[in-house]
């Protein structure tokens, strides 16, 4: 579960590329493209230009390089040729890459064309629950207060947290030990020690917590069919607080 310095140095490495994908991304004008479509350009990019490995590819039988949920899908949205995105979605693009045998995790949601205030606010709280867990992430916190600040964020604004999916451990594995749940209460769970790193990346409904599984046997869904977006980064508890190995170069320490 703890990494030693090198170790977090190599996936730090992995954590710069994983942000360079993701303003590559942001280059693009989604509209029109299909799921498929972008899916393909992260592969080729990670491939080709980073010389890496998208780590999804292949995991648990997954086939590619990237989870593409829109609107109301809440994750693990699986690309495809015929899901166009249209002026007005919000998709969260949830990416792994391997580098030197290190895995980084992270994921945005963006917003397709002109957006609804409504989709526009529920994505930028979103942004705001994940900082609120990261901030809490220091030697000696505990899993509990984070998931307590981010539930707490978002129910301030009327949303709920899906419970059933959580951040993780990562490392040479894509999920390792420990779970990192979304809501919970103020000195409760582990204790972080410095050298731990893990995923944070909450799920934010606009109506109830519930979902489900569509057919694909991947897609999760809003039981309501109200929006919901998520944002991920990776991090590791240092002796000072916290470090955002995937930050990008578009944010700051704080959102």
């Amino acid at each position: 579960m703890i990494k030693q310095p090198e170790e977090i140095a190599l996936m730090a490495e992995a954590g710069k590329l994983l942000a360079q994908v993701f303003t590559h991304l942001d280059q693009l004008n989604l509209i029109g493209m299909s799921t498929m479509q972008v899916n393909d350009i992260v592969d080729h990019y990670i491939t080709q230009d980073l010389q890496a490995r998208p780590a999804s590819k292949g995991q648990y039988g997954y086939a590619y390089a990237l989870n593409s949920s829109r609107n109301h899908v809440v994750c693990h949205g699986v690309p495809s040729p015929t899901e166009i995105l249209q002026n007005g979605d919000i998709v969260n693009l949830d990416i792994t890459l391997e580098k030197h045998g290190f895995i980084a995790d992270s994921s945005k949601t963006y917003l397709v064309g002109e957006v609804a205030p409504a989709a526009k606010r529920l994505v930028q709280v979103t942004y705001e629950a994940l900082w609120k867990g990261i901030k809490a992430v220091r030697p000696g916190a505990r899993l509990g207060d984070i998931g307590f600040a981010i539930e707490s964020h978002a129910r301030k604004h009327g949303y709920t947290v899906v419970r059933e999916y959580c951040g993780h451990g990562i490392g040479r594995e894509m999920h390792e030990a420990p779970e990192v749940l979304h809501w919970g209460k103020p000195r409760t769970g582990l204790t972080l020690r410095e050298g731990m790193v893990f995923t944070i990346e909450p799920m934010i409904n606009q109506g109830k917590a519930a979902v489900d599984t569509e057919d694909d046997g991947w897609s999760v869904v809003t039981l309501d069919g109200k929006w919901s977006a998520q944002f991920e980064h990776t991090v590791a508890v240092t002796k000072e607080g916290v470090r955002v190995l995937t930050l990008r170069p578009d944010e700051k320490l704080g959102g």
